[in-house]
Order: structure tokens, then C-alpha cells, then sequence
């Protein structure tokens, strides 16, 4: 990699902890070459800030492998071989194992492993055999390790928390119990006054390469206090805009947007007005009703919303928006009634504290540990978090439940007529080889629009459904500081960039668990998360997805590093922080298919009971039922269990 004088100064040529695509790969390869060997994992020690480091290869051991992960290189080839190419022709198929499976589970997220869980519970004697494309099992719930010394800090890469445990369907309710996570403990893990002991708080970005110049401000323009609990600032948001390094007419409209009550919407009663904010973008309201035209106010809040909502502000509805917390409410009827909805909103969910170190990484292993007890030693949520797994017993012949990473499922047929069939074939892509296997029934806990490519037996109808659920792109990123001096200095809990890739950062969460503890000195390394909605070009939510995914498949992990290293060399200016120095190590994990498909007021009818593209596309078909979040239309842990447990009750 050249490097340049800029690049030298943000520290493109440091050692921190990253791996390319080729070292990765042949890492991979060799792992599923030993898979099955019985290479004894070394047995961890404890240590006061994260967990001691195992000796572990990262060959063997896929959450260490950092870089560029999630969807990553060698996990994806195969699919696009088919959906966009068409390729049905994979040579000569084999039996890899001669095992009459009493069920196959498409996918090892949370929502396969569920799957798995409620087939044993009922059939304690099944054979079953879970697969997925990916080098790792969780899915979305993907485990970032990082390397500091001789111990290991944690982060997520993707799925992040339970949110508001209490609404969980008792299913999904009953299902965290059985596997001992004890939620009112797993609150009280998360320190709640780490952010507001050290004076951690919101503060805005204007980067130079946008605004000319890097201009960090701190104050409470962008309101966190619904996720973390960071520390109030001083400075108004009223107050932050003089600062703001915009022209004098879009900060007049930005003064003007942010304490005008002037009705926004004279035609519309208060009874009206929620239907009417509901059926236009939030970007609407702002230009047709709330009389912005400056695009540097537009482009202020685009990117606001996008970590949550996936989009930006032109697909997102006006209602939402301005629940979320966007400026506007005071300009509306609404408005009389602000405190109130605050208040309301604060009352019905919970706090964003039901948070593993991991994110929801540990609800996977304890699914996985659970379905296959030789992998890791322990019975509690707390153990589960520094547990040693054993990779190469994921699948191990004699097991009742096997786990086959690195298999890409190309084809799920029944053998002979769906409705009289006793045995469905599929047949799956390893290290470049096509196998087949047998199976009394299949659940398809993969992503659904994929469903259409490997199941083309089912009814159009259906496949014409399934093919609508279009995922959300997102990327979630993870980036070690080896210590926390900067962001202290700076006063930052929550960051918003609104000029950078990754909009929203924020310190992790602050949670100690068992032999696991958080970083809490000043001295001690913490780790920053970025998520990221990943939004194209497009008339429709979809097309803006679609557009968005392959932006995403098309950006080097270089870029990536290239860009938060500039982001957070301008972010810190003010303070003593050096890119080169104090970086110690990054991971993007990318999902080109990230959030699930929901239906959008905007663009979507008012679907009846049953006749919404999620529903048509989940029917059972045969022997083959349907999950994964994306069968509920939510991107929700507690969706993702629901929707096995239907797709397991449906089996006959």
C-alpha cells in the first residue's frame, strides 16, 4: 500500500490489528481443513480489564479475525453466482456424510439456531445439521475480539441489544430463560453513570473535507438520552448553531426550525395531523412546510435517523422523525403536547442497558453451546461471555446437533411432490465442492429474498413475495483506542458527523460481566462503534438498498480505514489524539443484507392480516417451513426467535 504524506500522518502504514482478504482466506481454508481434528483450545486466564487473550490461532478462531467482516470475502460468491448470474450447474454433487438428517436449518443467526433449539426440544433424539455460508455462527449477532496486551476487549458487529425484553412474546421470553439469561442482571451489568461520571456527553462533528473546517461542538443538538445515558452539556442546541460553521441563511432557518411554533400545517386539525406526517417524508415536511430550502440545513439531518431507520430522511415519515426527535414537533399541533409525548415515549420502553459485551453474539453461544455442549464448558450467561469455543467440534460426526460453517445452500428440492414427499435434498457449496445431504424436513432461516434462488420449486406467488423483501445495507464498525485520554478531553459519549461515512459513533456500552470487565480508568483502551445505514440512490426504499448494497461490496477495507482514521483525526483536533499512535486496531463488518424488510406508509399500502410480502412469503411449502427475522418483518432478536418457533410449529 503507497503511502502518502497525509496517509503517514493519520497512520495508514501503523501495525494495528487487521487482516486482508488473501491471509484470511487461506486462514479460513485451513481451519475447515482441520475441522474435526480435536486441536485442544487453550484454557483461558483472568484479567482485570477484558479477558485474557487464548492462545487460540486465528485460523481456528473466527471472531478474533478482524479487518474487514460480517458478510466477508468467500461468504458471498456463491449466492450472487446465483442470483446474479443464474448459475444452477455446480458440477459433480457428493455426499459428504451419508447421515439421513431428521432436519436441516438454513442459516446459524439467531433465528436458525432458535429453529434448532424448539425441533430438539420437542425431538430430544434428532439428527439435525445446521448450515451457513459464513466463516462464524450468529448471523448478524457477529463477536468482534481485539487483541490489547495479553487480554482481549470485545465488540459487536452487527446485532446490538435486547430492546424493551419486557414486550418479548413469552415464546421468545421463555426461550432466554432456558438459556439463563436473567435480564433484570444482564441490566445491571451495564454501568448507567460511566458516561455521566466522566462528563461523557452528545457533541457534533463538522468535518473539514465538508465544511472547510473541523469544528467539534458539544452540546445537546443531537438528544442520545432514549440509548445511553450520557452527561448533559451546557450549550443548547439553540446556542451550538451560532458555532456551526453553516451560512447565515441556513442558520437562520436552523434557529427558526429549532424554536419556531408557528403552524407548519394550517390545513390539517390535530386529529388529522399524525395521518398527514405519516404520509410524507420527513424531508417534505422541511422543504414544503417548514420552509427550509438551504441544502446545508437538508444535509444537516439526512443522515440523522439512518443508523436506526436505515434510510435517510427522504424515506423516512415525517411522524417518525419527529418521534424520534428530529426538529420540527413545535411547528405542528403536535406540539402543544411535546413534554407530554416525551414523557410518553420515555415511559413505554425500557432502558438501552439488556446489553452483552458482545451484543447479542452471547445470546448466540449460549445457543450454540447449549445445542452442542462439547463446544464450550459453563452453564451461565456470565461464563458464556470468556468461554473458550472449540470450533472443530462444531461438527463432529458424532454429535447429535452438527453446525457446518463456510456452506453455501444452493439448492432445497423435495424428492418427489411436495405434498406426498418423505425426504428433501439439499445440496450446498463447500471450498469449491458440491455436496448433497438428506433430510426429513428443512427450515430456510436464511434470508428470504435468497429463497426464490435455492428453493425454485415454490409457487411464483410466492417466490414473487419473498423476492420484495429487500434487506437494508448497513455497516457496523469497531474501532480500539488504546486508551480514552481523547475522548475525556473532548467530552464525547455520542458523536453525529453528518459530513463523514459513519454518521452516528459512540463509546461502547459500558457493561462488566463475570471475568469480563469493562475498561473504566482513563488509562485503559475503549472501544468506539459506529452503525451505519448505508443509503443509494433510488426512487423507492428498495431501489435505494439494492443501490446501497453494492456500493458497499464495493469499498476496500483500506477506504474504510483510510476514512475513520481521517474522521477521527479531525473529530479530535482539539485534543492531544494522534491517528498513528493511538488507533490499535479496527474491524468493518459490512452487511450488504442487513436490516429486514418492513413495510414503509410512504411507499406501501395497508396491507390486510396476511397479505403483506413477508406473510405470502413464509408459507410452509411441503416439508420446507420459513424463518428469520425477515419472515416478521422486524429486525428484532425477539422476532428472530418468534418467527423459528413458528416455522418449527408449522412442521408436521
Amino acid at each position: 500500500m503507497a503511502i502518502n504524506t497525509e496517509d503517514k500522518r493519520i497512520g495508514m502504514g501503523a501495525p494495528i490489528t487487521r487482516r486482508d482478504f488473501i491471509e484470511g482466506s487461506l486462514q479460513f481454508a485451513g481451519s475447515l481443513a482441520l475441522a474435526g481434528a480435536g486441536a485442544p483450545m487453550a484454557a483461558e486466564q483472568k484479567s482485570c480489564v477484558g479477558m485474557a487473550r487464548s492462545a487460540t490461532s486465528v485460523s481456528h478462531y473466527p471472531p478474533s479475525r478482524s479487518g474487514l467482516r460480517g458478510s466477508h470475502d468467500g461468504a458471498f460468491e456463491v449466492a450472487h453466482q446465483m442470483a446474479w448470474e443464474g448459475r444452477t450447474d455446480w458440477g459433480r454433487i457428493d455426499a459428504q456424510d451419508n447421515t439421513d438428517y431428521d432436519l436441516v436449518v438454513v442459516g446459524a443467526g439467531i433465528s436458525g439456531l432458535a429453529a434448532a433449539y424448539f425441533f430438539l426440544e420437542k425431538n430430544p433424539d434428532a439428527r439435525i445439521l445446521i448450515m451457513d455460508n459464513h466463516d462464524d455462527f450468529g448471523g448478524h449477532a457477529k463477536r468482534n475480539e481485539f487483541s490489547w496486551g495479553d487480554r482481549t476487549i470485545l465488540g459487536y458487529g452487527g446485532s446490538q441489544s435486547l430492546e424493551a425484553p419486557s414486550a418479548y412474546s413469552d415464546t421468545a421470553k421463555s426461550l432466554l430463560k432456558k438459556l439463563n439469561v436473567d435480564l433484570n442482571q444482564l441490566s445491571d451489568a451495564y454501568d448507567q453513570e460511566f458516561y455521566r461520571r466522566n462528563d461523557l456527553g452528545s457533541v457534533v462533528h463538522f468535518d473539514r473535507e465538508t465544511y472547510g473546517s473541523d469544528v467539534t461542538l458539544r452540546s445537546q443538538f443531537v438528544d442520545g438520552s432514549l440509548f445511553m445515558p450520557l452527561a448533559e452539556s451546557t450549550v443548547s442546541a439553540i446556542d451550538a448553531v451560532a458555532q456551526m460553521p453553516l451560512s447565515g441563511l441556513a442558520k437562520e432557518q436552523l434557529r427558526r426550525l429549532l424554536t419556531s411554533d408557528k403552524d407548519t400545517l394550517p390545513d390539517q386539525s390535530i386529529f388529522a395531523e399524525p395521518g398527514f406526517l405519516g404520509s410524507v417524508s420527513y424531508e417534505d415536511f422541511l422543504t414544503r412546510h417548514a420552509g427550509i430550502t438551504e441544502p446545508e440545513v437538508l444535509n444537516l439531518f439526512h443522515g440523522l435517523g439512518s443508523s436506526y431507520f436505515g434510510h435517510g430522511t427522504d424515506m423516512i415519515p415525517a411522524i417518525f422523525a419527529l418521534g424520534f426527535g428530529m426538529p420540527g414537533l413545535k411547528g405542528t399541533s403536535l406540539g402543544t403536547f411535546k413534554g407530554i409525548i416525551e414523557k410518553a415515549i420515555r415511559w413505554s420502553t425500557e432502558p438501552y442497558t439488556y446489553h452483552f459485551p458482545d451484543g447479542n453474539a452471547s445470546v448466540a453461544r449460549l445457543l450454540v453451546r447449549s445445542l452442542i455442549p462439547g463446544v464450550a464448558s459453563g452453564k451461565s450467561m456470565n461464563d458464556v461471555v470468556t468461554a473458550t469455543f472449540d470450533y472443530n467440534k462444531l461438527d463432529s460426526p458424532d454429535a447429535g446437533v452438527r453446525l457446518r460453517l463456510g456452506s453455501t445452500v444452493v439448492n432445497v428440492t423435495h424428492k418427489g411432490s411436495p405434498k406426498s414427499a418423505t425426504q428433501v435434498d439439499v445440496t450446498y457449496v463447500r471450498d469449491g465442492s458440491a455436496y448433497r445431504v438428506r433430510a426429513k424436513q428443512v427450515v430456510l432461516a436464511c434470508y428470504n429474498m435468497a429463497i426464490p434462488h435455492i428453493c425454485p420449486a415454490l409457487p411464483a406467488a410466492q417466490k414473487e413475495a419473498l423476492a420484495k423483501l429487500v434487506k437494508l445495507p448497513m455497516s457496523s464498525l469497531n474501532v480500539m483506542l488504546r486508551n480514552q485520554h481523547a475522548i475525556r478531553e473532548l467530552g464525547m459519549g455520542m458523536a453525529y458527523s453528518p459530513g463523514r461515512w459513519n454518521k452516528t459513533l459512540l463509546v461502547d456500552f459500558p457493561v462488566s460481566m463475570g471475568e469480563y470487565q469493562f475498561g473504566a480508568q482513563a488509562d485503559d483502551p475503549v472501544m468506539l462503534h459506529g452503525l451505519k445505514g448505508v443509503m443509494g440512490e433510488g426512487d423507492t426504499p428498495e431501489a435505494q438498498s439494492r443501490t446501497g448494497r453494492y456500493k458497499l461490496l464495493g469499498i476496500a477495507f483500506e477506504d474504510y480505514e483510510r476514512e475513520i482514521r481521517q474522521h477521527l483525526a479531525g473529530m479530535f483536533a482539539s485534543t492531544d489524539f494522534d491517528p498513528a499512535r493511538d488507533i490499535a486496531a479496527i474491524t468493518m463488518n459490512r452487511w450488504p443484507h442487513g436490516y429486514a424488510w418492513n413495510s414503509n406508509p410512504l411507499f406501501d399500502p395497508a396491507y390486510e392480516e396476511g397479505e403483506a410480502p413477508n406473510e405470502l412469503g413464509r408459507k410452509p411449502f411441503g416439508r420446507i417451513t420459513i424463518a428469520n427475522s425477515d419472515a416478521g418483518a422486524r429486525a428484532y432478536l425477539d422476532c428472530a426467535i418468534d418467527e423459528a418457533w413458528r416455522a418449527v410449529s408449522e412442521i408436521e
